[in-house]
């Protein structure tokens, strides 16, 4: 069966030593996050995740969620119970704003803590996962009144929330949607039309399901200028504010998936039910990309958590099975074989793996700290600074994290040989939920055209030049600490690649805007090597420190050093690579007739 411990070690080193968090004066909301509050929460967190969200993981795979003849879900035996302790240790509202009965503390601290609980359970942490990007749309656009009927209960967790966006015919292109919305004389309206693939649209776990939906208002324009966001409640509030009458929502099916079956992924017919606009008429799409750039950050760290776990269970196999000797003779003498993990090869799978999770934890906590200052700064400066990062590096973080994310999924997977191949063992379950992440919150496709497309050039490229600055500013102050010089002559190596990469759309996508979708996915991932290899960078100079200081745990440090070697004798090196097939442009891709393929 599968383990799973969470990485709180690690995650204090990056918050302390690379991040240093304590040091935030300038935020409000940091003003409590001393070393001891933020273990005292991650421990928290982490005993919540291991020992109560993680034993019903493998049993909610299994027993998947059940559509009822009434049109109800049941979701898997042991979810509720481990939902409500989840919400009564206040994990849901740990970041909201405190106005609405959130604790109000950074948004770091949340995504930190979330790693563990989408670790130990990603299919049952989808169901407060989608209302964080409800609370976050209604925050942002919603009317004062909207935002006392609907946070304080979303916040403590007695209601959830959704994403209501897919149509059968409409996926990605949102202006084809056909969810009608007709105004009524009391200023709702009422909402008829079918979404697909909706998470956590339907369950018993909690009072009531507020429901986010994409419609079209009638006689609205076509396409994407005619989208408009509604609330749509499971239950109508009643004059108390509660649960009321129940709304004209309901599940058609549950989606037959891959993984997350634990999840109930449904089909939601809406049949004339009362919505209320939220965001203003035809703003939709802004309203709406508060809730993906929320969700896809979510996503981004089910990449890491997957991955996590999975290299876990892997290093323990790898520790246990015996099979062969050593190529240099036997390390076990007094065992009848070796344990797998003396073979360089399974070296390379484990390194690989845990290279790219270290580097992603430490960059997905960096970009969050940068939310929080693009947010609550009083800096101006600094916020646009940081809302620019977290803009550039937002497609880069989603795609290249789920992508990996199920890459070592299945590496892990061959760890344990045949043995993987069993459910029992537990390893096609990361294998199959992991692939989900790559699909949904836009493909992955799609999130390297973003990056290619419109983070890369927006505002003259002021985030990407920014960014490179950043980068090579660290490269020359420390070029010649010997400490270091290793780790930022490679890092200077891939950072040239990257620029070579991005010059080279400058010149040749304008022309051939098919140059920039050929090239899209390789510069995604070359810019998550750079970004990964610029994090390496940083916490070795922290470790190292740590080692000259004496203080801590060296064998850690010293892990920390070796890991950083081989990301960039091993892993770095592919910049090259991806430079070269970025620089062959679309002309190949683009010359066999469609009849051909």
């Amino acid at each position: 069966m599968p383990v799973y411990r969470a990485p709180v070690r690690d995650t204090q080193f990056i918050l302390n030593d690379v991040l240093g968090v304590q040091s935030r004066n300038d935020l409000p909301s940091y003003a409590e996050m001393s070393s001891d509050t933020v273990e005292a929460i991650l421990q928290e967190g982490a005993k919540l995740a291991e020992q109560t969200l993680f034993p019903v993981n493998y049993s909610g795979d299994r027993e998947g969620c059940e559509r009822l003849p009434d049109a109800s879900v049941k979701v898997p035996q042991g979810f509720k119970e481990a939902y409500d302790q989840y919400c009564a240790g206040g994990w849901v509202g740990l970041a909201a704003p405190e106005e609405f009965g959130g604790q109000g503390l950074p948004y770091l601290l949340h995504a930190a803590v979330g790693e563990y609980m989408s670790s130990a359970n990603m299919a049952l942490m989808m169901y407060p996962g989608l209302t964080q990007g409800a609370i976050a749309a209604i925050i942002t656009h919603g009317t004062d009144e909207q935002k006392q009927a609907y946070l304080p209960k979303m916040i403590e967790g007695r209601w959830s929330g959704t994403m209501n966006l897919t149509e059968p015919h409409c996926g990605t292109d949102l202006g084809l949607l056909r969810t009608k919305a007709v105004p009524q004389a009391d200023g709702s309206y009422k909402i008829t039309g079918s979404k697909i693939f909706i998470s956590a649209g339907e369950h018993g776990m909690t009072d009531n399901i507020i429901h986010l939906v994409l419609a079209r208002i009638e006689g609205a324009p076509e396409g994407n200028k005619g989208i408009s966001l509604f609330i749509v409640p499971k239950f109508n509030l009643d004059a108390n504010g509660e649960a009321g009458t129940r709304n004209g929502v309901a599940c058609g099916s549950i989606e037959e998936k891959m993984g997350i079956h634990g999840n109930s992924t449904c089909v939601m017919n809406y049949d004339e039910a009362t919505g209320f606009l939220i965001g203003g008429e035809n703003k939709g799409l802004r309203a709406m990309f508060t809730m993906m750039n929320e969700a896809r950050l979510g996503v981004a760290l089910q990449g890491l958590a997957i991955s996590e776990t999975a290299y876990q269970n892997a290093a323990d196999y790898a520790r246990d099975r015996l099979q062969g000797r050593a190529l240099t003779g036997a390390k076990y003498p007094d065992k009848k074989a070796d344990p797998i993990i003396v073979h360089p090869d399974i070296r390379r799978t484990l390194l690989t793996i845990r290279a790219f999770n270290e580097a992603g934890r430490a960059l997905l906590l960096s970009t969050s700290l940068q939310s929080d200052i693009a947010h609550h700064s009083a800096d101006e400066t600094a916020r646009q600074l940081a809302d620019d990062q977290v803009g550039l590096l937002t497609p880069v973080l989603k795609g290249v994290l789920t992508d990996k994310g199920f890459d070592h999924a299945v590496m892990a997977q061959q760890v344990f040989g045949g043995h993987g191949y069993i459910e029992e063992n537990g390893m096609s379950q990361y294998v199959r939920d992991a692939r989900i992440t790559m699909i949904y919150e836009g493909a992955n496709g799609i999130q390297a055209l973003d990056l290619v497309g419109r983070k890369l050039p927006a505002n003259g490229g002021r985030a990407l030049m920014a960014y490179f600055k950043e980068i090579g500013d660290f490269c020359e102050e420390n070029r010649a600490d010997e400490a270091l010089s290793f780790y930022t002559k490679h890092l200077k190596k891939g950072l040239n690649d990257l620029q070579g990469a991005s010059m080279w759309l400058m010149q040749n996508a304008m022309a051939n805007p098919d140059n920039a979708g050929a090239a899209s996915t390789d510069y995604m991932h070359l810019f998550g090597l750079v970004a990964f290899g610029y994090m390496w960078a940083k916490m070795v100079k922290a470790a190292q420190a740590k080692l000259n200081a004496g203080d801590g745990d060296k064998a850690y440090f010293e892990a920390k050093l070796v890991t950083a070697r081989f990301y960039m004798e091993r892993i770095m090196p592919e910049t090259q690579l991806r430079l070269a097939r970025i620089q062959t442009g679309a002309e190949t891709l683009m010359t066999l007739p469609e009849g051909a393929f």
